[in-house]
């Protein structure tokens, strides 16, 4: 019998570097490498995600058919040096240290992915296995052909590719043809994380912040930002003014005269945040929503496609996503989980196998992402060998203690690291690395952000909920499984506010209580939700409805499980340093619980300043 078709896909060499094995089109691994390094965004060569890829599959790097990379360098250089011969010569101080770079590293970036190849495979034919995907190509590739449509159209945003900021593409079969873009500069995405800069947050991190921070302020500033940033036309395409922005001149987002068109410089990252920070949020989020729902109006429109897929890093932003559900031009949307860069590997795979090989395309009746559950898994042999090296006390329970003991502390207000099965691929952390706490506590949202993510009090957590309950608890009935889209909180659910309450401004928002579910529920009654269903994740939904079982509620409240600053945890070892970092109660992990009350207390870390700033 004829072997299956193998393809490795490559991200690598700006932020979030990671790799994906396909086997017959199926996916069988992927993951970022900065969950293995430690090192948040990590963009070097993702060594030690291509070792587990191979590893999960049993093969070398011999057995494979395909290295696909996620974009083409050649044209990205050509963008760098058309870009200063536009400006020059403002830019040239930007030029200059960037130059070097380029020459060393991207220019002879085949010579270098030959090179790392050989590594694996001293016998690597890159002339014949060696293959580049275009960078949206990737991303809109990453959407589709997981997806469960048959027909789609794709729609791709984010800062720049080689050229294209923002994409259009159309969908059949195994077929995938871009029919129109926006070239760089004009981006989206570059435009949000010129507010992510001047609001004081890391680009290409904090944008998450600047959407959580955007309820607690008001659009005061979107007249201004449409009267001079961007020229928005009704159909959604848009150009930027360049003369407020230094992306492609200099070494910042933003100059003085976008200073002196919003009255002050960008905020030191350390101050506190005021209202004027947060109504900036507020207005540049709704440019966003505004930019995306005038899009995807137009293409509806135009193309009559009835199924929208998405990606690229303005994917991530779920409160547009979901207007986009809620305005029904589209039947059905479908968000690739890993959107951003590190998706661009699984793209690269996905293209090489359907578009460069022309291999047949098999549509799963819910996705082909296996609830992004892509990463490494661990046995209960390897837990307890691990944890007792690592000197934790740990207790094996069963299958029905882990729930049951679990699910009653959770009910009590505890604080719970749960970690079960294969990692997720992505940003989110969707069952499987998570931190748990109770929805219906006012205090949960407060204590797991300063107490165990060690971040902004103001930043919210999702709510992971029985797929079959979601209607009733939410505004919105639809699969919602990467937690990518937002609804409100079901008018049911909700508790009327107090005139006073009504009229706090700012961060006063955040103590009250607007729900059943106040640690999931933003400010705006808004919850960033995530469906869990029994067939995609039988585990965590048994723990759910254990946890109904006890409250009566099917929600609770998940986050990543990690620290500010920190890669999501990977292996047992990372779960216990971050258990013993944190002022976790308990942890889960396989079938084992530990207590932090029975934890040798020598072995506690001071997590608190472990990271930097995210």
């Amino acid at each position: 019998m004829t072997a299956p078709l193998r393809v490795l896909g490559l991200s690598a060499f700006y932020h979030d570097s990671a790799a994906a094995l396909l086997e017959g089109g199926s996916i069988a691994a992927a993951a970022q490498e900065e969950r293995f390094t430690r090192k948040k965004h990590d963009s070097s060569f993702p060594e030690k995600a291509v070792s587990y890829c191979l590893d999960q599959a049993g093969i070398t790097l011999g057995d494979v058919d395909l290295v696909a990379f996620y974009d083409k360098p050649f044209l990205k250089f050509e963008r760098l040096l058309e870009t200063y011969l536009t400006f020059a010569p403002r830019g040239f101080q930007s030029f200059r240290i960037a130059m070097p770079v380029w020459l060393r590293e991207k220019l002879f970036q085949k010579d270098m992915l030959r090179r790392r190849c050989q590594q694996y495979d001293p016998e690597f034919d890159w002339r014949t296995k060696l293959v580049f995907a275009e960078h949206h190509q990737s991303h809109a590739a990453s959407a589709f052909f997981p997806s469960p449509f048959e027909e789609a159209l794709v729609l791709t945003m984010d800062g720049v590719g080689e050229w294209a900021t923002t994409s259009v593409a159309l969908g059949r079969g195994n077929d995938l043809s871009v029919i129109k873009e926006i070239h760089f500069p004009h981006s989206l995405g570059l435009l949000y994380s010129a507010f992510t800069y001047y609001t004081g947050f890391r680009v290409n991190s904090g944008e998450y912040k600047v959407m959580g921070l955007a309820p607690y302020g008001e659009p005061k500033y979107a007249q201004l930002i449409l009267d001079n940033l961007i020229d928005l036309k009704n159909d959604g395409t848009f150009r930027l003014d360049q003369s407020y922005f230094d992306y492609c001149t200099g070494l910042r987002m933003t100059n003085a005269k976008f200073d002196e068109l919003f009255g002050a410089p960008p905020r030191d990252p350390e101050s506190l945040l005021d209202q004027r920070d947060m109504d900036m949020a507020a207005s540049v989020q709704a440019v966003t929503e505004e930019v995306v729902l005038r899009l995807t109006r137009s293409l509806a429109k135009e193309t009559g496609a009835r199924n929208l897929c998405l990606a690229g890093g303005v994917a991530l932003n779920c409160v547009a996503n979901g207007k986009v559900l809620k305005d029904g031009r589209f039947d059905q949307i479908w968000i690739q989980p890993a959107a951003g860069d590190a998706g661009g590997s699984l793209g690269a795979a996905l293209c090489a196998h359907h578009l460069f090989k022309s291999e047949p395309r098999f549509v799963n009746s819910s996705d082909a992402m296996h609830g992004a559950y892509l990463g490494p898994a661990f046995s209960n042999q390897e837990i307890e060998r691990r944890l007792t090296a690592a000197g934790a006390k740990l207790e094996a329970v069963d299958d029905v203690q882990l729930i049951e003991r679990t699910a009653d502390a959770l009910a009590e207000g505890k604080a719970i690291g749960w970690f079960q099965g294969r990692m997720e691929f992505g940003p989110r952390a969707l069952g499987n690395r998570s931190v748990l706490g109770d929805p219906r506590s006012p205090e949960m949202q407060k204590t797991l952000n300063l107490k165990i993510k060690y971040r902004e009090s103001f930043r919210p957590f999702a709510p992971s909920v029985r797929r079959e309950d979601a209607a009733e608890w939410f505004d919105m009935d639809a699969e919602s499984p990467y937690m990518l889209i937002v609804a409100d909180v079901a008018e049911s659910k909700r508790r009327q506010m107090t005139a006073e309450e009504k009229a706090l401004f700012g961060i006063d928002k955040l103590n009250v209580v607007r729900s059943e579910i106040p640690a999931v529920t933003h400010v705006d009654y808004s919850a960033r939700v995530q469906t869990v269903s029994e067939k995609v994740n039988p585990k965590y939904f048994e723990l759910l409805t254990a946890f109904k079982e006890r409250t009566g509620c099917p929600v609770l409240a998940n986050t990543s499980f990690n620290v500010r600053g920190e890669p999501i945890v990977c292996t047992p070892e990372d779960a216990f340093r971050c258990f013993m970092g944190t002022e976790l109660d308990i942890l889960s992990i396989g079938n084992f619980i530990l207590t932090k009350a029975d934890q040798v207390s020598g072995l506690k870390l001071n997590y608190e300043e472990a990271f930097e700033l995210d």
